[in-house]
């Protein structure tokens, strides 16, 4: 009878501690399970996650810091994947009467909020360092296709696939997103489900869903004041960087083609129509091929510099271009100066605007650039006034203050 006793206690323990045991190897699975969290990024893939996210690289040239700035994460950034973004910029240009004007205190918009940008490691440029990334011990790689840093349309180009393959087979977690300039049809919608991906990692879906609808809001109103204009109404835009390097080689600068978000801005967002009708990014032009196009206005883009609208008006090796309806009429406006833009970031409705501004100044003649811009940076990064200022300057866009 005393052995039977035994026995029985015996497996009462053994029942407990079996039952303690699952418990908390259940409890183990679920903390486990619960420090991690699925995102779905723009390839459809299913990446986990850490729920503790401390240190980030990123393979960007912008777009993906602008994002976690104004997601409040922007302190885990490590590594940057562009040289670009913490650049401080100087440009001088000659006038045709002997003098020179100069601008200084160029900025990424994001380093300019961020001055600490600048002490992060580059950890890649022309191409991508694994051990350098790996060196960093990172939570997680976000990684934008498009980018300057790994630029193609195609996202089954075969560096794209080296570099995913590469980045996953070290064991950290890879986001990858597609820029708006990964798809056959350019569309800036595209755009904010990037910004939803990045929110998605940092569980800050709200906030990031607030960011993009801000922005697409901001277009819409755009269009808005546009969508009725018909079609043998419609102001032709050039969109023209000039570009030193297509002066060397013979041309008088570059272009954007039909099937660029250049031209996507100005056909369907603003409704205007874009004077180079041929397809292509950073199309070389000749200056008999300009004048013979002789577009309603000029938008300058950042093309290899920085170029202000007095570059075309004053600068002696664009005299021979003065005759363009554009120039004489004084209808050339200039984007803000956006370093390695190769697939549009945050700001890109302030090109929009000018875009839209530059062809229909009647459509917009109670907005006042300036106001606009300052207004948009505040609303964006939720900056306030005087900083605002700041990065319009930093973006060398005080041009709009000359009233």
């Amino acid at each position: 009878m005393e052995k039977r006793k035994y026995i029985f206690f015996g497996l009462i323990c053994f029942s407990l501690l079996f039952a303690i045991g699952c418990t908390s190897t259940q409890d183990g699975d679920t903390k486990s399970i619960s420090q991690f969290r699925n995102v779905i990024d723009s390839r459809g893939a299913t990446v986990k996650v850490p729920v503790e996210i401390n240190r980030v690289v990123t393979i960007s040239d912008g777009f993906v810091e602008e994002v976690m700035t104004v997601l409040g994460e922007q302190e885990k950034i490590v590594g940057l994947g562009s040289a670009c973004i913490a650049g401080d910029w100087t440009y001088t240009y000659d006038t045709v009467g002997g003098g020179q004007f100069t601008y200084v205190g160029g900025k990424h918009v994001a380093y300019y909020i961020n001055p600490k940008l600048k002490e992060l490691p580059i950890i890649a440029d022309d191409i991508v360092n694994y051990e350098g990334i790996a060196s960093l011990k990172p939570d997680i790689v976000i990684m934008r296709v498009g980018d300057c840093t790994i630029w193609t349309n195609n996202v089954n180009d075969e560096i794209v696939t080296k570099t995913i393959t590469t980045i996953e087979a070290s064991g950290i977690p890879l986001v990858v997103l597609y820029s708006p300039n990964c798809y056959e049809t350019p569309d800036m919608k595209k755009l904010s489900d990037e910004i939803m991906v990045i929110g998605s990692v940092f569980g800050k879906e709200d906030k990031a869903k607030k960011l993009s609808e801000f922005i697409e809001n901001q277009v819409n109103d755009i269009s808005e004041r546009t969508k009725n204009i018909s079609e043998d109404q419609k102001t032709e835009v050039l969109i023209f960087g000039l570009s030193p390097s297509a002066r060397k080689d013979g041309g008088a600068g570059v272009v954007f083609g039909t099937d660029t978000l250049e031209s996507f801005f100005i056909e369907k967002l603003a409704n205007a129509k874009n004077a180079y009708q041929d397809k292509g990014y950073f199309k070389t032009i000749s200056t008999e091929q300009i004048l013979a196009l002789n577009p309603d206005t000029i938008v300058l883009a950042t093309a290899a510099g920085y170029h202000p609208p007095k570059e075309l008006y004053e600068a002696p090796y664009y005299q021979n271009l003065q005759s363009l309806d554009a120039i004489k009429n004084k209808r050339v406006t200039a984007f803000p100066w956006t370093p390695c833009n190769c697939a549009k970031r945050l700001e890109y409705p302030i090109d929009v605007m000018i875009i839209a501004k530059t062809a229909y100044p009647d459509k917009f003649a109670e907005i006042d650039l300036e106001s606009w811009i300052i207004s948009f940076y505040q609303g964006v990064y939720g900056v306030d006034k005087e900083t605002a200022n700041g990065i319009l300057s930093a973006q060398w866009m005080d041009w709009v203050k000359e009233k």
